[in-house]
């Protein structure tokens, strides 16, 4: 790996992190001015870096959240469908490696893949969820892209950082004044970002289901948000009919085989997703107190309004 283009740098949360993390290990990196829907710009762009590998990942999930890409169709099948497969096959014509953040929110438990089973979805496994039109737009886009023999397809879902970014699922939920509990495959930035590079240097191709190995549920991970950010903190469930009433369009719920993953990545450390996560918020706890935000200063919006609360730190 000599020289790296990123795609989503300059304005995306996992693009960003990963412009940071080129330059921490010494990597040529730059972050692409092209937009990735526009062909002709993209390949004089290609052709002026040179680079040897591409991070793609630009995309659009929407604004506050996928609901956004309901009324948006279009201008969501130009960048997650068009966009995506112009970078990926105009990096194939030029032999430059291309890895895709992709998604894993492409399934939903099934007969075959029950809730608890312990039996994930492979990287074989057709795409069985088209309830928002967000992960239709990933499920068409998938099977065309591991056609390309110079691209790594990595299925993040939930991502989590050791911040509270707005971005990450961690602050989502807290945010949320109920949530519903279902185990999950999810991603642990630190941990998986950092493989993806050595994925991408190894010249791994093909479609990867990139998340911890293993499940957590919402509620356990509010539980460490509690016992490390916030001891006053609460939260309440409902179910996900509930949700649905809600929502503009319903939200993937599923279990993502690793064994793939871990095979290919023999050597990286990827801990399993409860030990990652109690990690991540021990980072985190640290990485607030380093900045000052806790104990005392913890945003007013992260104090949950339970019952028609005001949002304040409960009296102990």
């Amino acid at each position: 790996m000599t020289k790296v283009l990123i795609y989503g740098g300059k304005t995306g949360w996992i693009g960003g992190k990963m412009y940071t993390l080129c330059k921490e290990h010494g990597i040529e990196v730059y972050n692409a001015d092209s937009r990735i829907e526009n062909r002709e710009a993209v390949a004089a762009e290609l052709d002026r870096i040179q680079p040897s590998h591409v991070l793609m990942s630009a995309g659009i999930t929407g604004r506050p959240n996928i609901d956004w890409c309901e009324d948006h169709r279009p201008e969501t099948i130009r960048t997650n469908v068009i966009g995506t497969l112009n970078v990926a096959d105009l990096c194939n014509e030029r032999g430059i490696h291309c890895t895709v953040y992709a998604t894993g929110c492409i399934y939903t438990y099934d007969a075959a893949h029950p809730l608890g089973s312990g039996i994930g979805f492979t990287e074989e496994d057709k795409p069985n969820f088209t309830g928002s039109f967000y992960s239709e737009t990933k499920s068409y886009v998938e099977p065309l892209l591991k056609q390309y023999p110079t691209c790594m397809i990595l299925r993040v879902r939930m991502p989590i950082s050791d911040d509270l970014s707005s971005r990450s699922f961690v602050t989502k939920i807290a945010k949320y004044e109920k949530v519903v509990n279902i185990p999950n495959s999810m991603t642990v930035l630190t941990e998986l970002l950092p493989a993806s590079l050595k994925m991408a240097q190894k010249g791994l191709t093909g479609i990867y289901n990139f998340t911890n190995p293993g499940v957590i549920s919402h509620n356990q991970v509010l539980d460490l948000y509690k016992k490390y950010i916030d001891p006053d903190f609460q939260y309440s469930n409902f179910t996900i009919e509930e949700q649905n009433e809600i929502l503009k369009a319903p939200r993937s719920n599923n279990e993502l085989d690793t064994t793939k993953l871990l095979r290919d990545t023999e050597g990286i450390e990827i801990n399993d997703i409860l030990t990652a996560m109690d990690l991540c918020f021990q980072r985190m706890k640290k990485n607030l107190e380093a900045e000052g935000i806790l104990p005392d200063n913890l945003p007013k919006e992260f104090k949950h309004k339970v019952h028609g609360g005001t949002g304040e730190s409960l009296k102990k």
